[in-house]
């Protein structure tokens, strides 16, 4: 089995959502430096993406955020870890992919709904197979889940696709789907 040493979180960027998805960041983020992985990530200081970046840092784990340099006025980069600075979103998300094992989705806007999407379309195009686990305690992403099913249903997309569905209500079952899946 392939160990796992970066792993990549999609989350918000909003400070303003509830406080428990803010707590759910954080308790990744140190989760992620206590397992000994490394923290793939946005690169901002704001909403999830900060929390779990300064969650993972204060915990002792190593962070690397990538950041547009459009959007260091409106993310804030995180300047306490390490980060790469790039021009383009698609650069960024190569980025991310390029340095991850692993893909771990939070709550989160249209921005991380896109990164997620994306990662499950190459995963269909069998362009990679890593692990991607959405995490929410509280069924954020089940109207996700139910607009893939149905696409699954109307036949526009295979029902094998239903298993690179993952999905978890607590971070240590998001790890544990995590480990389940990582290819040799």
């Amino acid at each position: 089995m392939k160990t796992i040493h970066s792993i990549c979180v999609y989350c918000g960027s909003s400070n303003t959502t509830k406080p428990e998805y803010l707590d759910l960041a954080a308790r990744v983020g140190a989760q992620i430096a206590l397992r000994g992985m490394r923290m793939v990530y946005g690169g901002g200081r704001v909403g999830l993406m900060g929390r779990a970046a300064e969650a993972c840092h204060n915990a002792g784990g190593a962070v690397l955020g990538v950041m547009p340099r459009f959007l260091q006025n409106r993310e804030i980069t995180y300047e306490d870890v390490e980060h790469r600075m790039v021009d383009t979103m698609h650069e960024r998300k190569i980025a991310m992919f390029n340095e991850s094992d692993a893909f771990l989705v939070l709550p989160g806007g249209i921005g991380t709904l896109e990164e997620a999407i994306e990662m499950l379309s190459w995963q269909r195009l069998d362009l990679h197979d890593k692990p991607i686990v959405f995490l929410c305690e509280d069924g954020f992403w089940d109207p996700l889940f139910q607009l893939l099913d149905h696409t699954i249903e109307t036949r526009l997309t295979p029902p094998s696709f239903r298993d690179m569905l993952l999905a978890a209500n607590s971070v240590e079952a998001a790890f544990e789907a995590i480990e389940m899946r990582v290819p040799a």
